[in-house]
């Protein structure tokens, strides 16, 4: 493990791992899409370290991986093994596919719609997706529609922590905040890095609220606000045809989800 804190791209995969690699309420949905649209790649936009992408492609699938980060990439490449995925490291508003290629299904999960900069930038996400898909080919873009503001002393209790032990370290995300503000939503996480030695025989989820010797970061991202009506409405200007909404249900650690679906 490179030095926790540091920057260095363990930690960076460690804390996209432990945030987002959990979450598997929506998997059943995107492979059943994936079997509904036999002929031809998915591509799954904003892969990172291929939650989505490995689990398509251990059913058969060939999958397309797009992502910006190199480094999530990297480690989604060391995990895919013989596994038929294609990684493709570019920004959802501007990529372009080899050789003419087009997908059968583009998925966009886990909010990746609103972290583009709101309508321009979703704007250009749907005309690329159209760009690369077959016809008949379905884009869907899961977004957060159902948000409960919260935050640390206000005297409701916080999500449960996301937690693992790597080499000599407990890793800690604990999402601290959520608000409204205007046209974003801020959401805030506390990481914590504890030094294992004397708390040897604690799990992570143990632990006492300060340690001598822990690291604490913290982390923000902030979510256009959206709903599957403005959404739909953007697919229709971006020549797509709106299908009815999915729904993803909440989870015990998780907020559930709505699933635009927008049809070449």
């Amino acid at each position: 493990m490179t030095d926790p804190g540091s920057g260095a791209p363990d930690a960076h995969v460690l804390w996209h791992d432990l945030e987002c690699g959990s979450y598997s309420a929506d998997l059943a949905l995107w492979q059943e899409l994936a079997d509904a649209h036999p002929d031809g790649p998915i591509l799954d936009v904003g892969a990172g370290t291929g939650r989505v992408a490995l689990a398509l492609a251990r059913s058969g699938r060939r999958v397309i991986a797009l992502d910006r980060d190199p480094v999530l990439l990297g480690a989604l490449e060391r995990r895919a093994g013989q596994l038929d995925i294609d990684t493709l490291c570019g920004d959802a508003r501007s990529f372009a596919l080899s050789h003419g290629e087009r997908a059968a299904l583009c998925i966009a999960p886990m909010q990746t719609v609103q972290l583009l900069g709101a309508a321009a930038g979703r704007r250009e996400l749907l005309r690329r997706a159209r760009a690369h898909l077959l016809p008949g080919g379905l884009l869907a873009c899961a977004i957060l529609t159902e948000v409960e503001p919260f935050a640390r002393g206000d005297g409701g209790a916080l999500p449960w922590p996301e937690a693992l032990t790597s080499g000599e370290f407990h890793y800690l995300s604990q999402a601290t905040s959520v608000r409204l503000q205007g046209q974003r939503v801020t959401i805030e996480r506390e990481r914590r890095i504890v030094p294992v030695r004397g708390l040897e025989g604690l799990a992570p989820s143990d632990l006492p609220p300060a340690v001598e010797g822990e690291r604490i970061e913290h982390d923000t991202i902030q979510l256009d606000c959206l709903t599957v009506a403005e959404l739909e409405l953007e697919g229709i200007a971006a020549g797509l045809r709106p299908e009815p909404a999915r729904h993803v249900p909440p989870t015990a650690d998780h907020s559930g989800s709505s699933v635009v679906m927008l049809r070449v």
